[in-house]
């Protein structure tokens, strides 16, 4: 449980003796949670040097005045008395040979980055793949999966979202059956495995102190990653000091983008999804003033019209609301048309077991927030977006959802959407982008 982890020593379930003892052969190391420095903070599980993310309160069990980092409080409380358990000794991995069971063959472009990821782990350095949704990321990953397993090391594929470990987990399980795979996210039953490949939100890996020979960063640009200093410096923290950096966008900063063409950082550009298709194009269809809709238990009549039509074909639907509050009432108004039509966002309990059923067809509609525009794939799906003018969806989120249809070979068309109460440059930026990747992807031969 120790190896290449980073834990509260109430979290460690090892007794006394053993800690003390591998304490005294340098297999562990006790920090204090939280430093002061020149009357400055510091966590040292998180990194926040943020004064006001710090809280003074009078501690129980050193009796003082203790002050705690809020940064990271959900992952249990760290304060200037805490010990934090860092294991600073060496990992035990298993040298693994031809474990890839996969009969799969990757399209040119998915080959192309398959090279560079190969090429960066074997010589410790770091790659970029821009690929658009349904490039097939995931398979790019295999054989550089493969090459860190052969050479017996420890691969974290890290991402902001829960959804996507989820749909990684069986996956990789399924070409990697002989290799130790564990899932990490808030709820995970996988806390206590000791395993050679992880899959984990970037919160978790908070506790872990270099541990990872490779570390794959998958949706680099997506919430809350891109905007917090906390998990890009879990992200480090997590990685050994030699590891090679394998990045994953279909949506990258600008940036990105600058440093990929400017020569500042290896990697490629693929244009295409797998299945040699075009990706869909939005369509921007104004639907009139959708509040005032709902303040009447309504929606437009348009939106109305285009959810009849795909329920008469029985074709699963994604529809993305721009608030939380929104869903409930959304999912109530049409729960008359089918009393199987349920909705998802970050903080329901159920949202797993949601989107299991949707996968299954149980479910034929799913109104969301955009914590469904990444990481999820369902075969024949049609998307639209109920207010896309709204500020939160941005040129990536717009770009992501879009991503959500056309992805299967054997469906690669579907309705992408945009309902809307006037146009922003966000939509437009992102029909553009679509519109740029099928031009590039032609002009490349990469689709039919």
């Amino acid at each position: 449980m120790l190896e290449g982890r980073q834990l509260l020593l109430e979290e460690v379930s090892v007794s006394k003796e053993e800690l003390y003892q591998l304490e005294r052969e340098g297999y562990i190391r006790y920090e204090k949670g939280v430093v002061k420095k020149n009357s400055c903070y510091m966590c040292q599980r998180c990194g926040n040097k943020e004064r006001q993310l710090f809280f003074s309160f009078l501690c129980y069990r050193c009796n003082k005045v203790c002050a705690y980092c809020r940064k990271c409080i959900m992952m249990g409380r760290v304060s200037e008395c805490t010990e934090l358990v860092r294991w600073t000794g060496p990992i035990q991995n298993e040298v693994i040979t031809n474990c890839l069971e996969w009969n799969g063959q990757l399209s040119g472009g998915q080959q192309k980055a398959a090279d560079g990821i190969a090429w960066a782990v074997e010589r410790k350095e770091s790659f970029f793949v821009w690929a658009v949704c349904g490039a097939g990321k995931t398979e790019m990953l295999f054989y550089g999966i493969q090459e860190a397993l052969h050479k017996g090391e420890r691969i974290c594929i890290a991402t902001p979202r829960t959804d996507v470990v989820l749909e990684l987990y069986p996956r990789l399980q399924e070409v990697f059956p002989s290799v130790s795979i564990c899932a990490l996210y808030g709820g995970s039953d996988d806390f206590s495995k000791s395993a050679q490949l992880v899959i984990s939100t970037t919160h978790q890996l908070l506790r872990y102190y270099r541990s990872f020979d490779v570390m794959i960063v998958d949706e680099i640009d997506a919430f809350p990653y891109s905007m917090d200093d906390t998990l890009q410096y879990a992200v480090r923290f997590a990685s050994k000091e030699n590891a090679s950096f394998i990045y994953l966008t279909a949506t990258p900063s600008k940036e990105w983008q600058r440093k990929l063409r400017n020569g500042k950082q290896d990697g490629v550009i693929i244009p295409a999804r797998y299945h040699r298709y075009p990706l869909p194009v939005p369509i921007f269809r104004w639907c009139g003033n959708w509040r005032k809709s709902i303040e009447k238990k309504t929606l437009p009549l348009v939106i109305l019209r285009w959810l009849h039509i795909y329920s008469e074909k029985q074709y699963p639907m994604f529809l993305f609301v721009p608030h939380v509050c929104y869903v409930e009432e959304i999912v109530s108004i049409l729960k008359c048309i089918d009393h199987r039509i349920e909705g998802v966002h970050a903080e329901d309990a159920k949202r797993k077991e949601k989107v299991a059923s949707f996968r299954k067809g149980e479910i034929p509609l799913l109104v969301t927030t955009t914590i469904l525009e990444r990481g999820v794939t369902v075969s024949n799906l049609q998307v639209a977006v109920l207010g896309a003018e709204e500020h939160v969806f941005s040129e990536s989120a717009l770009v992501q959802i879009a991503g959500r249809a056309g992805r299967s070979r054997h469906a690669p068309f579907g309705d992408v959407i945009y309902f809307h109460y006037g146009k922003t440059e966000a939509m437009v930026a992102a029909k553009k982008q679509i519109q740029m990747m099928n031009k590039r992807a032609k002009q490349e031969g990469l689709v039919d």
